[in-house]
C-alpha cells in the first residue's frame, strides 16, 4: 500500500528531510512493516539499526499517533529534531524532570510548561492555538514510569488576545492559581508583575516575557520584551498569549485543605526545622509554594495518579527504541530514586513524629516497566519495539548502519567511491549535513571525485543516477537494500567526519544585549559614595515638601564634624542621584566628614595614582597605532564554511564578538583586543575563526594557555572545528615528549603548523616563527610577570586577542574604549539550563544518593573538601559510600605533574568523582561533570560559591549544586544569608549579581594590570573607573595634541526651585524601580538621552503622570545650565529666583534689564536675582512648575545670546518668552 502525503517533488521548507523519507519508505521492508503493523498487534518486535528509528517511526506514525520511548532524554532530543524533519510541528518531545521524585527539589519551570503544553494537545487535539494535532510524542524511559497528577491536560491555561474583553483582576488570580510568581520586575519564567494596567508576564514556554496593555477590561495591546533592559523588542510580532501552569501539583482548594489536616495531625511546641516535612505542610496549607513540594504528591493526592500511556488517545501504539538499554534504566531509576526516598526522608528531615508514614510515598516514585505494560496492554495500547539485537521472533528489516569514516581521509574516499558506484548503476544516494556551508563543500568534494552530485530542494526527494546533498537534521546514515529495485544508501555528516552536531532547534537568536536594568538595590546600612562629600551611609527615601512642593530625598549619614556630636545627615535630591554610586571596595571603611578635607585628599591621591597607569596604557596604544601590521583580507569561502559547521546557536553577543575580532585584524595596525566572558560562553568558538581566519591569509597563530589541561582542551577543539580542512594544528605543553616537540618546534620555523597550542613554553628561547601572525592569550592573568611583559611586547607588533573569565565592569570597558579594545559575552548560549541548588545539612545518605544519580546519566562529580590534611580520609569515605565509583584526589599542594595528570585523567573520563580543594573554582571546563557537591559551604565567600556552582551544568545535562553544611553546629548569621543568597541566585548569569563586584575588582586589576586595590579602597570602585576614564581621554587629548583642561569634575549643578517635580509611587510602585528611574534620568547627559529615558519609562510603566513630567523638564534644565557653567539655582524667597555663577558681560547685562527691569545682578559673587512673573494681572499667583522651569531656560538661553529652548516633555509646549510674561 502506497501513501503519498503530499505532491510529490513540491519543496517544504518546514519539513527538509520528508521527500528522502518518502522514497526510503516505498522500500518493500517498510511496504511489509506498513502492512503488518496496520492489523495493530498487541505486538510486534523489529530488528535494525539505531539509525532506523527515524524511517520505522516516520512509517509506524503513518497509520495514527504513536508514542516512541528512549533510553535517554538525550536520545528524544536527537530524534524529535529528525521526526520533525518530516512531521513538522506535528511532533513533540514530553520531556522528563531533572529532578527524581523525591529530590526535595522541584523540577525546572520550562520543563514543567513543556510537558503541560503536551499533556493538553494530547487532550484537546482540536484546539489550535497550541498547533497541530500530535501525529508523534517522544519521550524518554524516565517519563514513561513517572506517575503524574491525573488531569493535567484539562488545567486550562492563560489565553489572553489583542481585543479579548477578560477581567483584569480575574486574569491575575488565574495566574496566581496556576502557580506564577508575582514580582516587581519579571526576570525569569513563571513570573509576572503589575503596573497599573500593565501586565508582564513570562510563560514557562515563552523566548521572551509579554508586556500587554489593559484599556480597563479590554487587552489593548500586546509585545514581547527583553528581561535584560525591561526594553519592548519591537521585531518580535505577538497578539495570543498562552500561559500554562508552572507546577505540576497546583494549590488548589482540596490541596490545600489536605496539607492543613496533615499538618494539624502534628501539633509541637518548638517551630519547624525549615525544609522539614511538617514546615512544607504549614507552608501550602496557607497556598505557600516551596521548592521540592512535588515530593509531598503521593500524600497530598493520595491514590491518584496516571501514567503517560493513560494520556493517549485510543489504541496510540507504543514503540520502544533499544527495550533492552530501557529496562535497565528502569531498574536504576527506581533504586536510586527509593535511594532518595530513604535520604531525604530519614528521621531527622521528617522530624520525630511526622504526620506522614514514608511507606505513603509509595516507594521509589517510579513505576516497574512491567506494571506500565500491563497498564499499556488494559488501555488496548498495542507494545511495539525495535531492537539492535537480533532474536528468533522478531522481524529483522533490512536496513544496515552506513560505513563511518570518523573524519580519516582514505575512509572519506572508499565513501565517494561506493557513492559513485552506487549512483552510476541506478541507485539513489543522499548525503545529509547539518549546515548549508558543509552541504556545498559536499557536492564540491564529490564533483572532484567525478560523482554526479546536487544540492536538493528542502523537502524534495532524492532523483536517480545522481548524489543528492540535502541540509537537514540526520544523525546516522542507513542503507536500506532492496531485492527486485535499486536501494537507497544515506549518509550523514556525522558519518563522514565523526563529530556529532548537536540537535540546534531553529537557530534563535537571544536578545540584543541592551543596558541592563540594574536597580539600585539600596537597603538601610548600605554604604555608598557621593562624588563631592564621599563615603556616606544610606539611612531611607524621604518625601519633604518645600514652598508647596513636593520631592522625594536620600538621606545618608555622615562621620560627625564636631567632635563627640551626634552623626551629621546629607539630604540628597533625586535629580542628583548620578552623584551617588554603592560604595564597592575592600573591607568596611570609615565614614568620610562632610565639609572636611579628608575627602578630597583621597580623591587627589587616587587620581594621581591613576594617572600612571592611564600613561602607560596610553604609550602602548601609541605605539601599536605607528606600527605597521599585518591586514587580514576579507573572509573566504571556507571560512564561512567552517563556521556553518558550528553546533550550537550564536548568541548575540558572540556574533557581534566575532564582527569587531575579524574587524581589527582587517586593520593595518596590530589588533588588540580583551574577550571577557564567563567559562562556558563560548569564547574559545571565537578564537578558533579568528585562527582560522589568520591561517586563511598564511599566518601562522599561536594560543598560549596557562595549563597543560586548557592546551588539550584547546587543541581537542581545533581540531575537530578544522578537520577537513587544509590546516595543521598541533600542541605544546609539558606532557609532548621530546621528539614530538622537536618536530613541532622545527614545524613553526618551516611553516608547516599553522596553529600551534601551547603552555608558557611557547615563550622560551629556541621557538622562532616563519610568519606569526596572531597570539591568542587564554586567562592572561595567570601567567607570571616575566611571561605577562614578554606578551606585551608582541603587543606592537602582532595581533593579540585575549580572552577573560573574570568579567570586567561595563564601566571601564566604556572609560578604555580605543585603546584595549574590549568585547564583552554575557548572554549564555541557549541550551544550558540553570543549575538546580540544593542547601541543607550534611547526610551521607542524601550525599551517596546524589552521587549515585550522576554516575545513572555517565555523568561526572566534583566534590569539594577544602582542607589538604583531611582530604584523602573523605576520599576513603566517599570510596565507602559507592564503592562502583572510581574516586581520584586533587589539591594545590601536589606536585604540579601529578595534579595535572590527574585532572586530565578525570577530564578523560578515567575516573567519576573528583575529591578536591577549591582548585576547581576557576576556569575547568568538563561538560561531562554535573554534580558539585561542597562541604562546609559555610566557609566559603559568595563569589566562591557562584564560581564553584559555575563549574557545572555546562552541557545539555541539567546541573546540581549541593552546597552541605554541618548539622549540628549552628550556622552564623551572615553565613545562613550567603547560602540563601545563592540558593535563590540560580538562573544563569544570575551570578553576575551576587559574585560581579567582587570579580570586577580583580578583572579591574587584570586590565590596569597594577596592585591598585588601596585606592579602590579609599574612593569606592565606581568613581575609581570613571577617574580612569578621566585620565585617559586627557591623555589621548594631549597624544592627538589637543589641550585638555582636567577639570576636576564636572560640578553638581544644584536646582531649587517651587516645582513639583517626582516619581509618584502609584507610577512606580516598587522603592527600587522607582530609584532605579530617578538615578538613569539624573544620568542623562544629553537631551537625547533624557528622550530615551523617557521612552523607557512609557514602555514600562505607561504615559508618564503631571510631577513625572515635570522631573523631566527640570532634568533638561540642569543639562542647560551645567552647560553654561551654572551650578544652582534656587528661590531664596517665594518672589526671587537667584541664579549663580553668571558673568556678564555689559550686552547681557542690558538684555537683563530690558527682559526684568526688577532684576539685578552681582560682579563680585557673579550672582542674578530676577523676579518672579506672576501668571496674570496684578494679584495673579506667580508663575511655578513648568512654566517656572521655563522662565529660567529662557533667562539662561537670552543672557547666552542663544536661541530658545524648549523645556516642555514634547515639542509642542509652546514656550513663552520672557518678555512676554512682564511682572
Amino acid at each position: 500500500m502506497e501513501f503519498i502525503m503530499t505532491a510529490p517533488g513540491a519543496a517544504r521548507p518546514e519539513t527538509p528531510i520528508a521527500g528522502l523519507v518518502e522514497l526510503a519508505l516505498t522500500a518493500p521492508t517498510f511496504q511489509q512493516l506498513i502492512d503488518s503493523a496496520a492489523a495493530s498487534p498487541a505486538e510486534l518486535n523489529l530488528v535494525g539499526p539505531a539509525s532506523a528509528r527515524l524511517f520505522v517511526a516516520s512509517a509506524l506514525a503513518r497509520l495514527g499517533p504513536l508514542l516512541v520511548v528512549t533510553a535517554t532524554g538525550r536520545e528524544a532530543d536527537d530524534l524529535t529534531a529528525e521526526l520533525r524533519g518530516v512531521f513538522g510541528d506535528a511532533v513533540a518531545v514530553f520531556p522528563s524532570w531533572e529532578t527524581l521524585p523525591h529530590e526535595r527539589l522541584s523540577p525546572g519551570v520550562d520543563t514543567v510548561g513543556a510537558r503541560l503544553t503536551v499533556l493538553r494537545r494530547l487532550a484537546h487535539p482540536d484546539d489550535a492555538r497550541l498547533g497541530p494535532p500530535l501525529q508523534v510524542v517522544v519521550t524518554a524511559a524516565r517519563s514513561l514510569l513517572q506517575p503524574m497528577t491525573p488531569e493535567l491536560g484539562q488545567v486550562e491555561p492563560v489565553t489572553l488576545s489583542v481585543g479579548a474583553e477578560v477581567e483584569f483582576e480575574g486574569v491575575i488570580a488565574r495566574l496566581v492559581e496556576l502557580a506564577y510568581t508575582r514580582v516587581d520586575m519579571v526576570g525569569r519564567r513563571g513570573e509576572f508583575a503589575v503596573r497599573g494596567g500593565i501586565l508582564d508576564v513570562f510563560p514557562p514556554t515563552a523566548e521572551h516575557p509579554v508586556r500587554i496593555e489593559f484599556w480597563g477590561d479590554e487587552v489593548s495591546e500586546m509585545r514581547m520584551f527583553s528581561v535584560a533592559d525591561q526594553r519592548s523588542i519591537p521585531e518580535i510580532e505577538v497578539d495570543t498569549l498562552i500561559a500554562v501552569a508552572c507546577r505540576e501539583l497546583l494549590l488548589t482548594e482540596e490541596v490545600r485543605q489536605r496539607a492543613a489536616e496533615l499538618s494539624a495531625r502534628h501539633t509541637t511546641t518548638e517551630p519547624a526545622i525549615t525544609g522539614s516535612v511538617t514546615d512544607m505542610l504549614a507552608k501550602l496549607a496557607e497556598g505557600i509554594a516551596v521548592d521540592g513540594m512535588e515530593a509531598l504528591l503521593p500524600v497530598l493526592r493520595p491514590g491518584e495518579h496516571v501514567l503517560l500511556t493513560d494520556q493517549l488517545a485510543q489504541r496510540t501504539p507504543i514503540l520502544l527504541c533499544d527495550p533492552e538499554k530501557i529496562r535497565t534504566r528502569a531498574a536504576d531509576l527506581i533504586k536510586t530514586g527509593s535511594e532518595f526516598l530513604e535520604a531525604s526522608w530519614s528521621a531527622a528531615a521528617m522530624g520525630t513524629d511526622a504526620p506522614v508514614d514514608v511507606a505513603q510515598f509509595g516507594g521509589s516514585g517510579f513505576a516497574e516497566l512491567d506494571e506500565v505494560r500491563a497498564a499499556a496492554a488494559q488501555g488496548g495500547h498495542p507494545w511495539w519495539t525495535l531492537s539492535q539485537l537480533s532474536d528468533e521472533s522478531a522481524v529483522e528489516l533490512e536496513v544496515r548502519a552506513a560505513p563511518s569514516a570518523r573524519g580519516h581521509q582514505h575512509d572519506i574516499d572508499g565513501i565517494f567511491a561506493m557513492l559513485r558506484a552506487h549512483v552510476t548503476t541506478g541507485g539513489y544516494a543522499v548525503v545529509v549535513a547539518p549546515g548549508a556551508g558543509t552541504a556545498h563543500r559536499v557536492v564540491e568534494r564529490l564533483a572532484e571525485c567525478d560523482t554526479p552530485a546536487a544540492m536538493l530542494d528542502s523537502g524534495a526527494a532524492p532523483k536517480l543516477g545522481v548524489v543528492g546533498v540535502l541540509k537537514g537534521p540526520l544523525h546516522d546514515g542507513l542503507i536500506i537494500t532492496g531485492h527486485p529495485g535499486p536501494h537507497l544508501v544515506v549518509i550523514t555528516e556525522t558519518d563522514l567526519t565523526g563529530s556529532r552536531v548537536a540537535a540546534v532547534e531553529g537557530k534563535r537568536l537571544a536578545a540584543k544585549r541592551r543596558n541592563t536594568v540594574d536597580p539600585l538595590a539600596l537597603t538601610a546600612g548600605d554604604l555608598v559614595v557621593h562624588d563631592q562629600h564621599g563615603i556616606g551611609r544610606f539611612v531611607e527615601m524621604v518625601e519633604r515638601t518645600v514652598g508647596g512642593a513636593r520631592r522625594e530625598y536620600l538621606v545618608l549619614e555622615y562621620a560627625s564634624s564636631k567632635r563627640g556630636g551626634g552623626s551629621d545627615k546629607l539630604y540628597v535630591p533625586m535629580d542628583s542621584l548620578d552623584q551617588l554610586s554603592r560604595y564597592v571596595g575592600g573591607q568596611a571603611p570609615a565614614l568620610s566628614k562632610l565639609g572636611g578635607s579628608d575627602w578630597t585628599n583621597t580623591k587627589t591621591k587616587a587620581r594621581r595614582a591613576v594617572r600612571e597607569i592611564a600613561g602607560e596604557l596610553v604609550s602602548l596604544y601609541a605605539k601599536r597605532q605607528a606600527s605597521p601590521g599585518h591586514a587580514f583580507g576579507p573572509d573566504t569561502p571556507w571560512q564561512a564554511e567552517m563556521e556553518d559547521a558550528f553546533g550550537y546557536t550564536e548568541t548575540v553577543d558572540q556574533l557581534t564578538a566575532i564582527t569587531e575580532v575579524k574587524g581589527d585584524m582587517e586593520k593595518p595596525i596590530p589588533m588588540d583586543r580583551v574577550i571577557c566572558g564567563d567559562v562556558g560562553y563560548g569564547k574559545t568558538e571565537i578564537a578558533v575563526r579568528a585562527a582560522f581566519k589568520a591561517v586563511q591569509d598564511g599566518k601562522q597563530v599561536a594560543v598560549l594557555v596557562p595549563t597543560t589541561l586548557l592546551a588539550d582542551q584547546h587543541l581537542q577543539t581545533f581540531t575537530d572545528r578544522m578537520t577537513g580542512f587544509p590546516v595543521t594544528v598541533k600542541g605544546l605543553s609539558r606532557f609532548t615528549d621530546s621528539t614530538e616537540s622537536r618536530a613541532v618546534i622545527e614545524g613553526l620555523a618551516d611553516g608547516s603548523v599553522d596553529v600551534v597550542i601551547g603552555t608558557h613554553r611557547l615563550l622560551q628561547t629556541g621557538v622562532r616563527w616563519k610568519d606569526l601572525g596572531l597570539v591568542v592569550v587564554d586567562e592572561e592573568q595567570r601567567f607570571g610577570v616575566e611571561h605577562k611583559e614578554h606578551i606585551k611586547s608582541l603587543r606592537t607588533h602582532v595581533d593579540v586577542l585575549t580572552m577573560s573569565a573574570t568579567p570586567i565592569p561595563r564601566t571601564l570597558e566604556m572609560s578604555l574604549a580605543g585603546i584595549r579594545e574590549m568585547s564583552t559575552i554575557l548572554t549564555p548560549p541557549e541550551e544550558r539550563y540553570p543549575v538546580l541548588t540544593y542547601v541543607g545539612p550534611h547526610d551521607d545518605k542524601q550525599v551517596a544518593a546524589a552521587l549515585r544519580r550522576e554516575l545513572l546519566r555517565d555523568g561526572q562529580v566534583f566534590y569539594v573538601h577544602n582542607r589538604v590534611s583531611s582530604i584523602d580520609r573523605t576520599a576513603a569515605r566517599i570510596r565507602d559510600l559507592v564503592p562502583e565509583a572510581r574516586v581520584v584526589v586533587a589539591h594545590g599542594q601536589m606536585p604540579e605533574e601529578r595534579l595535572e595528570r590527574t585532572v586530565q585523567g578525570f577530564w578523560n573520563r578515567e575516573y567519576d568523582i573528583l575529591v578536591c580543594t577549591t582548585i576547581v573554582e576557576t576556569g575547568l571546563d568538563i561538560s561531562n561533570a554535573n554534580t558539585l557537591i561542597v562541604e562546609r559551604a559555610d566557609t566559603f565567600g559568595l563569589s566562591q560559591l557562584h564560581q564553584l556552582r559555575g563549574r557545572v551544568g555546562r552541557s545539555r545535562e541539567r546541573g546540581y549544586a549541593y552546597f552541605l553544611y554541618p548539622p549540628h553546629s549552628p550556622l552564623t548569621e551572615t553565613a545562613y544569608d550567603r547560602l540563601a543568597t545563592i540558593a535563590q541566585n540560580n538562573e544563569l548569569g544570575a551570578g553576575m549579581a551576587v559574585a560581579m563586584k567582587d570579580l570586577e575588582i580583580r578583572g579591574a586589576g587584570n586590565v590596569l594590570g597594577v596592585e591598585q586595590s588601596g585606592h579602590v579602597a579609599g574612593v569606592g570602585f565606581d568613581l575609581y573607573v570613571r577617574l580612569v576614564g578621566e585620565a585617559v581621554e586627557a591623555y589621548r587629548a594631549a597624544a592627538d595634541g589637543h589641550t585638555v583642561t582636567t577639570a576636576e569634575e564636572p560640578k553638581d549643578v544644584r536646582i531649587d526651585l517651587p516645582v513639583d517635580a517626582h516619581l509618584p509611587p502609584d507610577y512606580i510602585a516598587s522603592d527600587r524601580l522607582r530609584l532605579e528611574a530617578y538615578r538613569r534620568l539624573a544620568a542623562a547627559a544629553s537631551d537625547g538621552e533624557i528622550d530615551a529615558v523617557v521612552e523607557e519609562l512609557v514602555d514600562r510603566y505607561g504615559a508618564l503622570p503631571e510631577p513625572a513630567l515635570r522631573l523631566v523638564a527640570v532634568a533638561r534644565l540642569r543639562l542647560l545650565c551645567r552647560g553654561a557653567g551654572i551650578i544652582e539655582v534656587s528661590a531664596p524667597s517665594a518672589a526671587t529666583v537667584r541664579l549663580s555663577p553668571m558673568t556678564l558681560p555689559d550686552s547681557a547685562q542690558v538684555r537683563l534689564k530690558r527682559m526684568y527691569p526688577a532684576a539685578s545682578y552681582r560682579a563680585t559673587t557673579s550672582t542674578v536675582q530676577v523676579p518672579i512673573p506672576r501668571a496674570g494681572g496684578v494679584g495673579a499667583p506667580r508663575l511655578r512648575d513648568v512654566e517656572l522651569v521655563q522662565m529660567v531656560a529662557n533667562l539662561v538661553t537670552a543672557l547666552q545670546g542663544q536661541p530658545q529652548v524648549d523645556l516642555g516633555i514634547t515639542s509642542s509646549a509652546a514656550a513663552v518668552s520672557g518678555e512676554e510674561r512682564q511682572a
